[in-house]
């Protein structure tokens, strides 16, 4: 249930974040990838695949147990809320 929360939450902050010069795919990997390395102590998704020994097609996402699901809604959250309060920020 957390799982599909955090999918569809995602869905909704690659519009949000589009606002705000998010814009292509690569830009929003770029994104997600500094949220994970503000979670993560400063491990990106690369990073974070070697430490879970996951193959490469693999998401990190199904990979996540409860806690960590919950600390990745909070952070897709928090950032989302961030976005909405300065429309006119840039974050690249």
């Amino acid at each position: 249930m957390l799982r599909n929360k955090l999918r569809e939450h995602n869905k909704q902050l690659i519009k949000i974040a589009s606002k705000v010069g998010v814009e292509t795919s690569l830009d929003f990997s770029i994104f997600q990838n500094h949220g994970y390395q503000g979670l993560y102590g400063g491990l990106g998704q690369k990073e974070i695949h070697k430490k879970k020994g996951l193959k490469k097609s693999y998401k990190i996402l199904d990979f996540m147990g409860l806690t960590e699901l919950a600390a990745n809604l909070f952070r897709a959250t928090q950032t989302e809320e961030k976005i909405k309060r300065n429309k006119n920020c840039k974050y690249f």
